[in-house]
């Protein structure tokens, strides 16, 4: 066996960043950007107001106060009226300071009364008032290469109108399982047959990451149909992802295909659940594309694809951060295990997002236990040894779910 580092540097090294494309803001959602984006005009473009309130001169301003309202302000609107001397003219939010202004006081400290407001005390200048270009200046990095687009960076694209975007593309991701013993419905089952869980499950979980997924199908024990299902994922996509046929069974005939048309490493890793890994690459006329052979177990592939296809599917994609953040939680019942060799990855529940996270271990730790996987929302990381007492702490993977 290899040790859980060894295999992942392997995994990080067979892949490379996608190469860059131009792409509407509309669709880059989620990307990563591959290319500055720069400011061509101060934002906000005009000084305007931070609150609802009263445009004024702060040199006007005092306890009781009581200015003329000669005028309102909206957002949108460009008033044709300065403030002049004992003047004051109402003011939205987001509207532009009308010339002779310095300052903006709060309706909630103001009262009208009839076409004077009254003011409860003194502004300083410049109160409430958004300089033009205070947020970026023509010329600076509204965003920079690297920068993952999400809701926020979005709305700076917008907001600088940078409507098409160099980005890393999303990664297309087949997806295909084998064996004779996996039926989909409306199939009845047969003796010895099961449902097919996992292509279902990996699909989710790449469409989950980001991916453009293309479901690659179910295919039966036979070399043949291996091989074209690998060839034809290889030829329209830039990752293949594989579920069972890759340990060493007689029937692994995902193994023995690709020996014959990839450049594959066969590891068995010193983890639990998801020991046997295969990743390498297949050609495809010019281009070069990784494969990732998973175990069959449908809690092994999957645990397998969060530790070693994800981050490497991450990476093809341009992120700089590949793996989920890790928390340090206690076991109040602690989380025991035995000494075998192997990091134990354990299907268990987090709580305490707003305090002291806690773990607790789920019943049905076996790689086929499926409604268990479902259940957890964290990997708990325990190291080989005999685990964690009562009370003790682990290093936590959550798994996206709010906890």
């Amino acid at each position: 066996m290899i040790s859980f580092d060894e295999a992942r540097r392997h995994v990080l090294g067979e892949v490379s960043q996608l190469a860059e494309v131009v792409m509407d803001l509309d669709d880059a959602a989620g990307l990563v950007l591959a290319a500055d984006v720069l400011a061509g005009a101060p934002v906000p473009p005009f000084a305007n107001s931070a609150m609802d309130g009263f445009a004024v001169r702060a040199a006007d301003s005092g306890v009781g106060a009581r200015l003329a309202v000669v005028g309102t302000a909206a957002a949108g609107v460009v008033v044709d009226r300065c403030v002049g001397p004992g003047e004051a003219i109402r003011i939205m939010t987001g509207a532009p300071i009308p010339e002779g202004a310095d300052a903006v006081i709060m309706v909630e400290r103001t009262a009208v009364d009839g076409d004077v407001v009254v003011l409860d005390g003194a502004v300083e200048v410049g109160t409430a008032v958004r300089l033009a270009g205070d947020d970026l200046r023509p010329g600076d990095v509204a965003l920079g290469a690297g920068a993952a687009l999400g809701p926020a960076a979005l709305g700076v694209c917008a907001t600088v109108d940078a409507r098409r975007l160099t980005v890393v593309p999303r990664v297309r991701v087949g997806v295909f399982s084998t064996g004779d013993e996996l039926v989909e419905a409306p199939t009845p089952l047969g003796p010895g047959q099961i449902r097919d869980s996992n292509r279902r499950a990996l699909l989710a979980a790449c469409v989950d990451l980001g991916c453009e997924v293309v479901d690659l199908g179910l295919v039966p024990d036979d070399p043949e149909q291996i091989r074209a299902a690998l060839l034809n994922g290889v030829a329209v996509c830039d990752a293949v992802v594989t579920s069972g046929g890759v340990s060493m069974g007689d029937f692994d005939f995902v193994k023995a295909v690709l020996d014959e048309i990839g450049d594959m490493r066969w590891m068995q890793i010193a983890i639990k659940p998801a020991k046997p890994l295969a990743v390498g690459t297949v050609r495809s006329g010019e281009r070069t594309v990784p494969v990732f052979g998973l175990p069959g177990n449908p809690v092994s592939s999957l645990v397998s694809l969060e530790l070693f296809a994800r981050p490497a599917l991450r990476k093809m994609m341009g992120h700089s951060v590949l793996d989920r953040p890790r928390v340090i939680a206690t076991a109040p019942d602690g989380l025991p295990r035995r000494p075998d060799g192997k990091i134990h990855f354990v299907r268990v529940r987090l709580s305490g997002g707003d305090g002291p996270f806690e773990v607790r271990s789920l019943p049905g730790q076996g790689s086929h236990h499926m409604a268990a996987m479902a259940a957890a929302n964290a990997l708990a990381v325990l190291a080989d040894g005999e685990g964690v007492g009562a009370g003790g702490t682990c290093a936590v993977i959550p798994l996206g779910e709010p906890w």
